[in-house]
């Protein structure tokens, strides 16, 4: 697959995805406290892989920018009509990724990307021109799915059943500890990694990053 056919994927699939339940409610609230806290006032963020905006249209209120990014056109034109609908100041989405945003003329306080990484096709270029988004110092929020730390059987059986049938977009199997490498050697220092889940297992470690 390319990523043309990762945008596809995740344009036949917005509709399933806007009706979908979140999982663990308590810990997607507790990840969203725990992001606002980290933002200013007068911060402008980019959020990469936004879906269908629902947490674009909590966190924009807090900060003076949010610009809300997805590859699905769909999904974009989802979070938009959500947003319509209870517009928040500064505020905006686009269909965009880290890599096509090289001539972004603002740089951002911050860029948050909440199950986002692992769907990435060459996280270590990704993260390159993340770090290329932000301000000196600027922090890269993130929440990622490590398949690396869950049960084998959905990293090497699922998984592959699932995307031979072309019912699961591209995805790369992280651990914990490697992604964590992964984002030092981009030029980051990592300010922490905590867990957020409420129930299970927690292999989807939030981890706070600086550019250094």
């Amino acid at each position: 697959m390319t990523s043309a056919a990762d945008a596809r994927f995740w344009d036949r699939a917005s509709g399933r995805y806007a009706k979908a339940k979140i999982a663990d409610q308590g810990g997607y609230e507790r990840t969203l406290e725990r992001t606002r806290a980290l933002l200013a006032p007068d911060d402008r963020i980019l959020e990469l892989g936004c879906g269908t905006g629902s947490t674009a249209l909590r966190l924009a209120p807090s900060v003076q920018g949010y610009l809300a990014t997805d590859i699905s056109t769909k999904m974009i034109a989802i979070a938009e009509g959500k947003a319509a609908a209870g517009p928040v100041p500064g505020l905006a989405f686009r269909a965009a990724t880290a890599e096509g945003m090289t001539s972004e003329p603002v740089a951002f306080n911050a860029v948050l990307a909440f199950n986002y990484l692992h769907l990435v096709r060459d996280l270590q270029d990704t993260l390159r021109h993340v770090r290329g988004l932000l301000v000196p110092g600027g922090l890269l929020i993130s929440k990622t799915p490590c398949l690396g730390d869950m049960s084998v059987v959905i990293r090497s059986i699922l998984l592959p059943t699932l995307r031979a049938v072309r019912l699961a977009p591209h995805v790369t199997v992280l651990d914990a500890r490697g992604l964590s490498r992964l984002i030092e050697g981009a030029g980051f220092d990592i300010l922490a990694t905590e867990g957020h889940a409420t129930k299970g297992k927690d292999a989807r470690p939030f981890i706070v990053a600086r550019k250094t």
